[in-house]
């Protein structure tokens, strides 16, 4: 079967280049808007998940109401007020897309251009619809307002080409619990993790991010980023935690609590102990009771170590 002319071009789009000198500046301008802890809040690490696609189905919502109305004669008041609530609705969704945005890889950044232009665009028509209404040139506002409604499915259809097809916002660390397998693993010796350093190791082909401390806790995370699978073994540890070297999101050791964002799933931790002079490790698992934020390790104790002569799993 022949690829389709559409996602033919988006993944020509994806390679283009040329536009890249556009998107560095648009994200060193992002990047330095004083917002704070707000641009946690716009990431939606308070969520658990990206804000952006659910603060964008106000405008989508309201311009699309808008538009079953504008099938009605005589419902232009009404239509044009939707209007207005989605011309106010979308400055905050664009901005918390812009934050989102500005995290992101080169070729979802690339597609994330044109799917802001686009909805930019639709912004552009459904002001000049809802000037037009004001004026009385309701046949002239409802043309615009159907052009806006137009933009605004092109800029969907992209915005879920940066989702499901580039997973951009996604979980990359979902997958874990659903591959490591139950029981004890062992992964080395306890020489082999230097204090303080973290050490990449692999449980059943997931790579795992494994730190001592230099009171002798060891703790063992999921080692590729939630946000966009980062190698969080070439981070940086301190106070307690790692951060990610490609987009600076922070995750507690104990836990793999996302301190800081941008990532707004936690990493999967695991429990660790100490048999024979070897590091063994355990997916924390929830279905076993464990949750994320309790930080609990072997024995009940967060990264908790222990000796004895069980047998571990070979990785």
């Amino acid at each position: 079967m022949r690829q389709s002319r559409v996602l033919w071009l988006l993944d020509s789009l994806e390679r283009e280049p040329r536009v890249d000198p556009v998107i560095d500046a648009l994200r060193a301008g992002v990047r330095s808007l004083p917002l704070g802890r707000g641009r946690d809040v716009l990431h939606g690490r308070w969520l658990g998940h990206p804000v952006h696609p659910l603060m964008v189905q106000v405008p989508i919502g309201s311009w699309l109401s808008a538009a079953v109305l504008d099938l009605r004669p005589g419902r232009s008041r009404e239509a044009g007020l939707l209007v207005g609530v989605g011309l106010a609705a979308a400055a905050p969704a664009a901005l918390a897309g812009a934050v989102d945005w500005a995290e992101l890889h080169r070729q979802q950044q690339r597609v994330g251009l044109v799917h802001a232009l686009t909805n930019t665009a639709a912004v552009g028509l459904y002001a000049a619809s809802l000037a037009c209404r004001v004026k009385g040139r309701e046949a002239a506002g409802r043309a615009f307002g159907f052009l806006g409604l137009t933009a605004v499915g092109l800029g969907g259809m992209l915005g879920g080409h940066l989702a499901y097809r580039q997973a951009s916002g996604a979980n990359h660390a979902e997958e874990v619990p659903h591959v490591v397998t139950e029981g004890w693993h062992r992964i080395g010796t306890v020489g082999e993790f230097p204090a303080g350093q973290p050490v990449r190791r692999s449980v059943d082909d997931v790579p795992v991010l494994v730190v001592r401390e230099l009171g002798g806790t060891i703790h063992a995370l999921a080692e590729r980023c939630s946000h966009l699978a980062g190698p969080l073994s070439e981070g940086t540890v301190a106070d307690g935690c790692v951060r990610c070297p490609w987009h600076g999101s922070v995750f507690r050791l104990s836990d793999g609590w996302n301190v800081r964002g941008p990532a707004t799933a936690p990493q999967p931790a695991f429990d660790t102990r100490i048999v024979d002079g070897h590091v063994e490790v355990r997916l924390r698992r929830q279905d076993r009771g464990d949750h994320p934020g309790n930080g609990r390790g072997a024995g009940g104790q967060p990264g908790a170590t222990e000796t004895g002569t069980a047998p571990g799993h070979s990785s």
